[in-house]
């Protein structure tokens, strides 16, 4: 049996964390409430004391001769805290790091595993603030459980009501089974896009935000891989745990890459890598003297290409590309893993609305010589999880663990 943190904070929907608690409790764990000033507007703190059989703290400041500070005595004593629902506030707290009160200062103490389950107005959901909230918590490793969408409280209909207590109570058993089924693998990720100088100002390169690649890092650390993260240029911080190796252009990242990849137990190119980069580059800022402008550019080199032929047919690494496409990506996925001799293609269309690139969600197909799988709009955190089941499978059928390297 472990012990749960369960935060509650104010929102309409704060009554369906009771059924999470006791979702929780019948799956043999013991559950102890946090509820927010704001939560208890909405439920009292009777109803939890009632199901969990504990106190329900609702201040850091609470009276009484106490022993231990006391969200620093829980938090070291927690398995796992789940905060459900979690407000834009809330979320914003954690985010940057502000402790006024028991909850935010118990979330900064604790080294617990980290679920939360946003819940809010559609609008609010979908400002640029409460996004880039979420990719700070992601990038740290917190799980987030998406909200759904349907009639709010606000009478909106929309992305933003809590996700049902039954899904809130199965991601958060998830994370209390034990995950580190990558230990003594060493996993190397791409990710983010590179950048091709034109001049000391200008440059080409793509969209990439690097949220995917990062997202796959995350969770391979959270598995126990010793993971190196080759980065182009990001705003997003860097994953706990992980080596993380910066590069500019894509014959940097080639560099690095060939360097440490064929190391390396399995190869996840998730970065954008620029097809063409400019023939020459300037020392100079280049002047606008004319109406057009003609610029020549050269192929660079085909990273993940050059590492399946390296490798040959020796099974490692396990290789891993991404298409990013328009329309239907399958064809050239599927071109793609003959034409490079990898093992999986991660292919996605990148006008789907709400996933690809810089977007929080994605929705891919996973194409291998046996097939195609697809998996369904979700979280690139959750998209990460089912593409590193199945480097885990590759890994399995084709590599011993090397417990030397471990």
């Amino acid at each position: 049996m472990s012990l749960i943190a369960l935060g509650v904070t104010g929102g309409i929907s704060a009554y369906k964390a009771v059924e999470v608690a006791r979702g929780l409790q019948q799956a043999g764990h013991d559950v102890v409430a946090v509820m927010t000033q704001a939560a208890r507007r909405f439920v009292g703190e009777v109803t939890f004391e009632a199901i969990t059989r504990h106190r329900v703290v609702t201040s850091q400041f609470a009276r009484g001769a106490n022993a231990d500070i006391e969200h620093i005595a829980l938090a070291s004593s927690i398995d796992l805290l789940v905060v459900a629902p979690a407000t834009a506030n809330t979320l914003g707290k954690f985010a940057h790091g502000i402790a006024d009160d028991f909850l935010s200062s118990l979330y900064l103490a604790t080294r617990a595993p980290v679920l939360v389950a946003p819940a809010m107005n559609t609008n609010m959901w979908q400002h640029e603030a409460v996004r880039a909230n979420l990719a700070t918590l992601i990038a740290r490793g917190v799980r987030i459980v998406e909200p759904g969408e349907g009639f709010l409280a606000c009478r909106w209909v929309g992305k933003g009501r809590l996700a049902e207590p039954q899904v809130i109570v199965e991601a958060a058993l998830s994370l209390m089974r034990p995950t580190r089924t990558l230990a003594g693998r060493s996993i190397l990720i791409s990710a983010g896009p590179t950048i091709e100088d034109l001049d000391p100002v200008r440059f080409v390169s793509n969209r990439s935000s690097g949220k995917m690649g990062y997202a796959l890092a995350v969770e391979a650390v959270g598995r126990g891989a010793r993971v190196t993260l080759v980065s182009g240029p990001t705003a997003l911080e860097p994953p706990a745990g992980a080596e993380v190796l910066r590069v500019r252009s894509a014959a940097e990242m080639h560099a690095v890459v060939l360097d440490r990849g064929l190391e390396a137990d399995a190869v996840i190119m998730a970065a954008a890598v620029a097809d063409y980069t400019p023939a020459q580059t300037s020392a100079h800022k280049l002047v606008k003297d004319a109406e057009t402008m003609t610029m020549r550019l050269v192929r660079t080199k085909d990273i993940l290409g050059d590492l399946g032929r390296r490798r040959g047919t020796s099974g490692r690494p396990v290789l891993v590309g991404f298409a990013a496409e328009t329309g239907n990506p399958l064809e050239r996925a599927r071109a793609k893993l003959d034409r490079k001799q990898v093992d999986l293609i991660v292919a996605n269309d990148v006008t789907t609305p709400g996933a690809g690139f810089e977007a929080d969600m994605n929705e891919v197909v996973l194409v291998t010589p046996g097939g195609a799988e697809p998996v369904p709009l979700q979280s690139k955190a959750r998209v990460a999880a089912v593409i590193l089941d199945r480097v885990e499978s590759l890994l399995a059928a084709r590599q011993p663990v090397d417990r030397h390297r471990a």
